[in-house]
């Protein structure tokens, strides 16, 4: 290796995108089948303001907006993504035998090492579900699995800094 690129004993590759866990709610188990997630991804307004009859713009943040998360699973016997999304029926006109105390849910993705060990942890709070696809579009002449996903609105996310990293070598 070269001089001007020296090894680095702390240096870590970087996590890949495949493996993960998402928990619904309480759940001590990970939904199951969870083929797909993302993005997990925030921004903040950006506010200008001249201050004085200054010619310069300044700029303070505004607002800040958490953007819906998808996620994405192979259809089987498993109704955990059906029934959350069943739950905002109630509002609209569903089943009164549904709960509104099914309607909000947090959630936390976990990303996970090679060796399938945590190491990032993202929590989310006061989550509901605004759009279900219960079925892909079906063509007899693919091969393909059948995914369904949800449309999973948040009220703001943050990373939980208490998951400790593991030590780097």
């Amino acid at each position: 290796m070269s001089d001007l690129f020296p090894a680095s004993p702390n240096r870590v590759d970087p996590y890949k995108n495949y493996a993960f866990h998402v928990f619904l709610g309480d759940n001590a188990a990970p939904a199951a089948g969870v083929h797909g997630v993302g993005p997990v991804r925030r921004y903040t307004d950006v506010i200008e303001y001249n201050e004085g009859g200054s010619a310069l713009t300044l700029k303070v943040p505004g607002r800040t907006h958490y953007d819906p998360v998808v996620l994405t699973k192979g259809i089987t016997h498993d109704a955990e993504f059906e029934d959350w999304a069943n739950a905002v029926q109630v509002l609209t006109g569903g089943s009164p035998s549904m709960s509104l105390a099914n309607l909000r849910k947090n959630m936390s993705i976990v990303l996970l090492d090679d060796e399938r060990q945590p190491v990032r942890r993202y929590l989310f709070y006061r989550c509901w579900v605004s759009e279900y696809q219960a079925l892909p579009f079906l063509d007899a002449d693919a091969s393909t699995t059948a995914f369904e996903h949800i449309t999973v609105q948040n009220e703001g996310w943050e990373r939980d800094t208490t998951l400790a990293e593991p030590p780097q070598q």
